[in-house]
C-alpha cells in the first residue's frame, strides 16, 4: 500500500508540474512572424501575426494558403481544376448552358453587378472580351518587343459588342450562372484578388489570428492592430522608383484595408509608349489620368473595386464617387507625381 501511494503522489506531481509548465506556455507572449508563398493570384502573400510558438503560426500559415488557393482557383480564367467549377468553366459554356458553382462566385458577381452600378460601368466583370485581347497583346509585346502592338480600333470595337452586363444572368436560388453572348466571357480581376483577400482576413480570425496583416500583391488587410494595441503602419508603394523612393507614403491600419491600382507592374511599351492592364470600358483604352490610385475602407473586394473605377476616371469624378460612399478614401498619384488625397485619407508622406 505504502508503495502504491508513493507512485500515486508521484504521479499527481507529474500531472501538477505538466499542469504548471502548460499555464506558464499558455502565458508565454505571443510572438511576431511572418510566412510567404507565391502560388495565389500571380503574386507574393505575405502573412503577418502572433503565435505562441513558430509551428502554431507555420500551421495557421498552411490553413491560409489552402483557403487563398482555393479562391485562385475558383475565380481563375486561364485554367480548369478537377472538381471545381469556376470563372473559366463559365466563359467555356457561355451562350450554351447555366453552370452550377460554389455560392462564392455568386456572391462575387453580385458585388461585380453592383459595383458596375455604383461606378457607372467603370467596374466591369463582364469585359472579358476586351480585357483578352489586351492580354494577348501584352503577353507577344513581352516576348517580343521589337513586334510588340496594340489592338486596332477595329479589333476593340468589335470586342466590345460582346460585354453586355445584362447578357450575364446570375441566379442565386438555384446558384447558376449564365452568359447568354456565347462570345462574352468574365474577367473577375478588378475585384477577385480583393474579394479573395476580404474572406481571407475573416478567416484569419476565425483560426484565432486576432493581430494580423494580409498582404496579396497591391491589396492588404489588417486583422486588429499590434498586438501591442498599435497600428499597423503600411507603406503605399511609389508607382516611379527610378526617383528613389521605394514608398511615397505610409499609412496606419488597424481593422480595414488598403488597395493600390497602378500602371508600374503589369504593362508592355509599344514604341516607347507605356500600356498598362488596367483599360477604361469608355474608352477600350489604357486610361492615361494617374500612375495610382489608392483606396481605403473597411472591405477589400470594395476596395479593389473602387481603386480600378477611380483609375479610369478624371481626379474630381473620381473624388465625387469617393464622397459619395461611406467609409470609403483614396488617394491618386498623378503622372507628374502630384499627390492629391480625399478628406479622410490620413498618410504620412515618406521623405
Amino acid at each position: 500500500m505504502k508503495k502504491l501511494r508513493q507512485a500515486g503522489i508521484l504521479a499527481a506531481t507529474v500531472l501538477v508540474l505538466a499542469g504548471i509548465a502548460c499555464i506558464k506556455n499558455y502565458n508565454q507572449k505571443p510572438q511576431r512572424y511572418e510566412g510567404q508563398f507565391f502560388d495565389c493570384f500571380d503574386t507574393v502573400t505575405t502573412i503577418t501575426g502572433y503565435a505562441q510558438s513558430q509551428e502554431d503560426f507555420s500551421e495557421k500559415l498552411k490553413l491560409l494558403q489552402e483557403k487563398l488557393t482555393y479562391y485562385h482557383q475558383l475565380f481563375d480564367i486561364y485554367h480548369s481544376y478537377d472538381g471545381i467549377h469556376n470563372i473559366k468553366t463559365i466563359n467555356d459554356a457561355a451562350g450554351v448552358r447555366a453552370v452550377k458553382v460554389d455560392g462564392e462566385i455568386i456572391q462575387l458577381l453580385e458585388m461585380g453587378q453592383e459595383m458596375y452600378g455604383r461606378t457607372n460601368g467603370a467596374v466591369h466583370i463582364a469585359y472579358g472580351s476586351v480585357l483578352s485581347l489586351w492580354h494577348d497583346c501584352r503577353e507577344e509585346g513581352l516576348r517580343n518587343p521589337e513586334q510588340a502592338r496594340i489592338p486596332s480600333g477595329e479589333e476593340l470595337a468589335k470586342r466590345a459588342m460582346h460585354t453586355d452586363m445584362g447578357d450575364l444572368v446570375v441566379d442565386g436560388k438555384s446558384s447558376t450562372v449564365f452568359l447568354k453572348d456565347g462570345e462574352m466571357s468574365l474577367d473577375v480581376g478588378s475585384i477577385g484578388k480583393g474579394y479573395a483577400v476580404q474572406r481571407l482576413a475573416e478567416y484569419a480570425r476565425e483560426i484565432g489570428m486576432e493581430h494580423a496583416l494580409v498582404s496579396v500583391g497591391g491589396n492588404v488587410c489588417a486583422v486588429g492592430g499590434k498586438a501591442d494595441g498599435t497600428p499597423w503602419v503600411v507603406g503605399v508603394e511609389n508607382p516611379r522608383p527610378d526617383s528613389g523612393e521605394a514608398y511615397i507614403a505610409t499609412a496606419e491600419l488597424g481593422d480595414g484595408c488598403l488597395v493600390t491600382s497602378g500602371d508600374y507592374q503589369r504593362y508592355y511599351e509599344v514604341e516607347g509608349e507605356r500600356y498598362c492592364h488596367i483599360i477604361d470600358p469608355d474608352t477600350n483604352m489604357p486610361p492615361q489620368y494617374f500612375s495610382s490610385v489608392t483606396v481605403r475602407a473597411q472591405d477589400s473586394g470594395v476596395a479593389d473595386a473602387i481603386s480600378t473605377a477611380l483609375f479610369n476616371m478624371d481626379y474630381e469624378a473620381g473624388l465625387s464617387l469617393v464622397e459619395e460612399l461611406e467609409d470609403v478614401e483614396a488617394m491618386w498619384v498623378g503622372k507628374d507625381g502630384q499627390v492629391r488625397s480625399s478628406g479622410g485619407f490620413k498618410v504620412n508622406e515618406e521623405k
